[in-house]
């Protein structure tokens, strides 16, 4: 879906493994999101200096551009989560920009990549809430006073089971929608340059889609953070 020639699932065909790669394209393509990230980690890291030039120039800016933000989210208190709101978003915008090359698949037009992520942002949210408050972290969900657990209750419970419907259906619905439209113009049109206005307003729902899945992790974060009555 989105390009017509996929080349991982060729590749996989050619040592017998096709009917898997074609079942699981979001799992082939999230592999190389994750190997595209690792090697441009040891790119960066492979001759730091003290006046950064190219790779490290660019992974320093856009590092610390997402840390100074969070931190004034969360406070400095929260810097110690950095790590895992910043590889949730560099995964998302790889996988997000995937899309926009000949040949490749963005794993986040597959609603189970963005559950998976979802999923992560939801367990590490609750973590957090326990870290800091212990066992009083059930007041959260119980309300001031024990008899209106009855309506304070099903309202949390609803809640934050709402949090990753809302993460995961977003981006998967944004990413869908771009594939869909790449899809009818590469058809239609038959030639590669009808579809670049597409392809360039893509870019920009690629890099907004990931922020918007960092902004509300942290702020997720930073609310089980406060959660202390």
């Amino acid at each position: 879906m989105g390009h017509p020639f996929l080349i991982f699932p060729k590749l996989f065909e050619a040592v017998g493994l096709g009917h898997f790669a074609h079942s699981n394209l979001h799992v082939i393509y999230s592999w190389v999101a994750m190997a595209i990230l690792i090697l441009l980690g040891l790119a960066g890291a492979r001759a730091v200096k003290l006046i950064p030039g190219g790779t490290q120039n660019f992974l320093e800016a856009l590092v610390s551009g997402l840390e100074e933000f969070m931190v004034e989210i969360t406070g400095e208190e929260g810097r110690w989560l950095f790590p895992v709101a910043a590889t949730v978003f560099l995964y998302v915008l790889t996988c997000n920009l995937m899309g926009l090359f000949p040949g490749f698949f963005p794993p986040t037009a597959n609603i189970n990549t963005t559950v998976s992520c979802a999923l992560v942002v939801f367990c590490m949210t609750h973590y957090i809430g326990i870290k800091y408050h212990g066992a009083k972290y059930y007041k959260h969900f119980i309300g001031p006073m024990l008899p209106l657990i009855i309506l304070f209750l099903p309202i949390e419970i609803i809640s934050h089971l709402a949090r990753v419907l809302s993460l995961s259906f977003r981006l998967f619905g944004n990413l869908m929608g771009h594939e869909l439209v790449l899809m009818i113009l590469f058809f239609l049109a038959g030639a590669f340059f009808a579809p670049l206005p597409i392809m360039a307003l893509g870019v920009l729902v690629a890099g907004v889609q990931a922020f918007v899945f960092f902004m509300l992790s942290i702020m997720y974060f930073a609310g089980a953070m406060e959660h202390a009555h």
